[in-house]
């Protein structure tokens, strides 16, 4: 019982390490976080729906949006408070990620 006890803390602990907006080594992982973007971006960056796809956009595009979503210049629905939880080192890595970089 003890052992499964500390097995569940360590679960929740090793996925909170992951989430964005946390101070962690575990959450420059670029896959970790680029990972996020694929539940609206759809999982190979071509989007399902009326959210803008991912695929084939450059890095500095990416980045672009996100520095401008997370400054408030430009307006969206939810990526402007996800963008605030990124560092601009997440957002480049992440970037880089979608681009295939």
């Amino acid at each position: 019982m003890r052992q499964t006890f500390w097995t569940a803390v360590s679960v929740v602990v090793l996925g909170v390490l992951c989430l964005p907006g946390s101070s962690t080594a575990g959450e420059m992982n670029p896959a970790v976080l680029a990972d996020h973007c694929a539940a609206c971006h759809g999982t190979d960056g071509k989007s399902p729906g009326v959210i803008p796809s991912l695929r084939g956009k450059s890095s500095s595009y990416i980045v672009q949006y996100m520095k401008e979503f997370k400054t408030d210049e430009r307006k969206g629905t939810v990526m402007n408070r996800l963008a605030k939880g990124l560092s601009d080192e997440q957002i480049l890595a992440v970037a880089k990620r979608l681009a295939g970089e």
